[in-house]
């Protein structure tokens, strides 16, 4: 994997999403560097870590992404969300808190779950990706824009950033859309340990917006945002509003304990959110950035 880091403050370790890199992150990256350290990281198949063939097991991921971000809040945009929740939920004492934005914990639908797509989505990105792997990719690009207030602007922004830092590994595309479609985190979701956000667009195409109010209602002490014009990217379209929910959960978090001291078990959720006022972009700053 590769991760950059910019800004100052505590950590906040951003996951992107299917097919994407952490450059995406930018609009966030632009409203959050002067008060945050942003980890911005690309999966191994994606982004600067094309080269990397390590296979995207969550389990195993989660384990290198945490020791590799300590005491973080872990931010993941739909695929990412995988992986960013594998972490909280399997490394609770190194992990400060959970946003999920357009991931839900099953992307597909079943009888008890109509939050998701249709079964056979994934599996037709998949035979398409071989048949015709750039227009395939772009088709998604789009996919990813429909319905947003914003859908052109959203897929401009899409289209120049996604293979500004070369296309995705196959191998990695195939993997990550067997995820997509087979995981099922929402027997775990009881058993989160740290505070968490979930934010959704309720025009999603993708992602329906049911899904995240509905995980959220699983998770202690969870809570969900829906924002109306958005779609499945909501931090390109909406980014002042998705920069404002993530700096309202962080402010509210307990703060780090001291050297020796231990975290505690539970009372997360005592810790009311106050409403934080938007703030005003900064300008970009320099960022640093490391391979495993």
């Amino acid at each position: 994997m590769y991760i950059e880091t910019r800004g100052q403050g505590p950590a906040l370790a951003l996951l992107h999403g299917w097919a994407m890199h952490g450059g995406l992150f930018a609009p966030l990256v632009e409203r959050l560097q002067d008060r945050y350290t942003l980890h911005l990281i690309d999966l191994p198949g994606h982004g600067r870590a094309r080269d990397d063939t390590t296979p995207l097991v969550p389990e195993a991921l989660a384990a290198q992404l945490v020791a590799r971000v300590p005491d973080a809040v872990w931010l993941g945009w739909s695929l990412g969300g995988q992986f960013a929740l594998r972490a909280a939920l399997d490394f609770p004492e190194e992990v400060r808190g959970l946003v999920m934005i357009a991931s839900s914990p099953r992307f597909v639908t079943q009888d008890n779950w109509p939050h998701g797509v249709t079964p056979n989505l994934f599996r037709d990105f998949g035979r398409a990706l071989e048949r015709d792997f750039r227009g395939t990719l772009e088709g998604f690009l789009a996919l990813e824009a429909l319905g947003s207030s914003y859908a052109q602007e959203e897929l401009r922004s899409l289209k120049a950033q996604a293979f500004e830092r070369g296309e995705p590994a196959p191998r990695a595309l195939q993997e990550g859309l067997l995820l997509l479609d087979r995981l099922d985190l929402r027997d775990e979701l009881p058993q989160l340990r740290v505070p968490s956000l979930w934010i959704s667009g309720r025009r999603d195409r993708l992602i329906p917006s049911g899904a995240m109010p509905a995980a959220a209602s699983m998770a202690p002490g969870a809570r969900s945002v829906v924002i109306a014009s958005a779609g499945h990217a909501p931090f390109l379209g909406a980014a002042d509003e998705v920069a404002r929910e993530i700096d309202t959960f962080m402010q509210a978090l307990p703060p780090l304990p001291h050297a020796g001291e231990g975290r505690g078990e539970g009372g997360f959720a005592d810790h009311a959110s106050a409403a934080i006022p938007p703030s005003q972009p900064s300008p970009a700053s320099g960022g640093r950035g490391s391979n495993p």
